[in-house]
């Protein structure tokens, strides 16, 4: 049977991050995975409980979590209903909310203790991938990382020319939620503070100083992340392994909301080639 806790812990600024953690009580447990949502994501979106559930079947603990700045609230877990503080994310706090879940999972207040002494694997999907090989490169405690349809920089998003300067000028810029057509805030201290920590957020030099074991998943009709950032990751790796799905999206299938009681074909696929990759390395 598989078994769901919430908690609320405390993150970077101090907002709150809220997150769950599933697995199977009958299985003996061989390693916990740890997710990051990407942007303009969250950890209740479209079929990620389902993906959860998933990897419990397999005797893997699933943990997923909301970056403290991602937009959602407690209130409203999968609505962007704090625009604000979606404003004033940074990406060293992304970094520093990872560290923090690592660091409840492994404090004596953890819901479930038995847990610590597993296997750590991180997963990131789209920008969560360098935020989740930033806190692999830092931390003792992660035995290896995983990246879904990743982008290969975390600064990708202001390479157009003349974005910088109307940024820097205007001192913020919106994008629109395809989904919700919200018109989200981001200011320019994002971009200061990628400049400010580079060398912590630069994910060439992460992956090429780090030799956990990697995986990069990524499918072939992603529209949003073009495959190729998946490849120059593996190559970047000193310990990676790619595998490229065929015809999958960026989010392998699924859509928010996800009302089906199975996962997508693609997504399990992504599965599975998780669950190989750390059977073979642990």
């Amino acid at each position: 049977m598989i078994i769901t806790k919430h908690k609320v812990i405390e993150g970077s600024s101090p907002r709150p991050i809220a997150l769950d953690i599933r697995y199977d009580e009958d299985q003996e447990q061989k390693g916990v995975f740890i997710f990051c949502h990407g942007f303009k994501g969250f950890k209740d979106w479209g079929h990620w409980s389902l993906v959860a559930d998933t990897f419990a079947r397999q005797g893997y603990a699933f943990l997923k979590y909301n970056l403290s700045h991602n937009g959602v609230s407690l209130d409203a877990p999968t609505e962007f209903a704090d625009l604000e503080a979606f404003g004033d994310n940074r990406f060293s706090i992304e970094v520093s909310d990872t560290h923090a879940v690592l660091d409840w999972l492994h404090s004596t207040e953890s819901l479930d203790d038995s847990l610590q002494a597993l296997p750590c694997h991180l997963i990131g999907h789209s920008r969560g991938g360098p935020i989740v090989i930033a806190a692999a490169h830092q931390d003792h405690r992660v035995s290896s990382c995983v990246c879904w349809a990743s982008v290969h920089r975390l600064d990708y998003a202001w390479g157009a020319p003349g974005i910088l300067d109307q940024w820097r000028k205007d001192g913020i810029y919106h994008v629109i939620n395809g989904r919700t057509q919200q018109k989200m805030p981001l200011k320019y201290s994002l971009y200061e503070d990628y400049v400010e920590n580079e060398s912590m957020l630069d994910t060439k030099i992460n992956l090429q100083a780090m030799s956990k074991p990697t995986l990069f998943i990524h499918g072939t009709r992603d529209l949003a992340i073009h495959h190729r950032a998946s490849e120059l990751l593996a190559e970047w790796s000193r310990d990676g392994e790619l595998v490229l799905i065929k015809d999958a999206n960026h989010v392998f299938g699924a859509q928010h909301p996800w009302t089906q009681d199975i996962l997508p074909a693609h997504s399990q696929q992504m599965v599975d080639e998780c669950i190989r990759f750390v059977n073979a390395k642990f």
